[in-house]
């Protein structure tokens, strides 16, 4: 049985984590734009948290590669690579096809209940062609997926990967992509987790994967 954290531990993990969710919503939302310097003193005075969480989340961002950490001269917001995108995507495929699948064999009624409700706001999202309630569904739905899947594993593994996968939707997607396909995709993997079936959950997260492939193509043609 672990032993609870001491009080300025547990505080000081709860502050990183702030932080860490505060810088990549910054990054992410290209409000620091690619080739942004950081520095640590001024992120803490922006975040109004200490410094050492503010290191902690650099670190963190840096190992997920959104950040490169420079010598002496704190870190810099990295290039987002399109070609790249493809590798990515390759694995991203696999690891979300395994986690829907798990969630709709193992999610439990109070859970099914809720991808019940994401669902639903998906469709919302699709018919109103909203982006403002298709990212906040968006991230529901991953958190969600990961907890029911029961696999810590993949769900680590699929963290870098959101993050880089949401820094390429908010540079690219409103010119490449269709939102309202792309919710009604997202709603079809609820719609088989409800259902708890599994190999339909896994087929819906292939076609996600698709359309998220044929965008990252057109984008990568456009900008050629």
């Amino acid at each position: 049985m672990s032993r609870p954290l001491p009080p300025d531990e547990s505080t000081r993990r709860t502050q990183a984590q702030q932080a860490y969710a505060r810088l990549e919503e910054m990054i992410v939302t290209l409000e620091l734009a690619p080739g942004s310097r950081i520095s640590e003193n001024a992120m803490a005075a922006r975040l109004g948290l200490g410094r050492t969480p503010v290191r902690e989340a650099i670190q963190r961002l840096a190992h997920e590669g959104t950040l490169r950490v420079l010598p002496r001269a704190g870190a810099i917001v990295s290039q987002i690579d399109v070609a790249d995108q493809f590798k990515l995507i390759e694995v991203r495929r696999g690891i979300e096809r395994i986690l829907a699948g798990r969630a709709a064999r193992l999610a439990d009624a109070p859970t099914r209940d809720a991808f019940a409700a994401l669902a639903e706001r998906f469709e919302d999202a699709a018919a109103r062609n909203d982006e403002t309630t298709f990212i906040a569904a968006d991230r529901e739905f991953n958190v969600l997926v990961a907890a029911s899947a029961q696999n810590k594993y993949a769900a680590a593994a699929m963290a870098p990967i959101q993050a880089q996968t949401r820094r390429f939707w908010f540079l690219n997607f409103r010119k490449f992509g269709d939102l309202s396909a792309i919710s009604r995709l997202h709603a079809e993997i609820c719609a088989a987790i409800v259902a708890s079936d599994e190999p339909a959950a896994q087929a819906a997260s292939d076609a996600l994967i698709d359309a998220v492939e044929d965008y990252t193509r057109r984008t990568l043609e456009a900008l050629m």
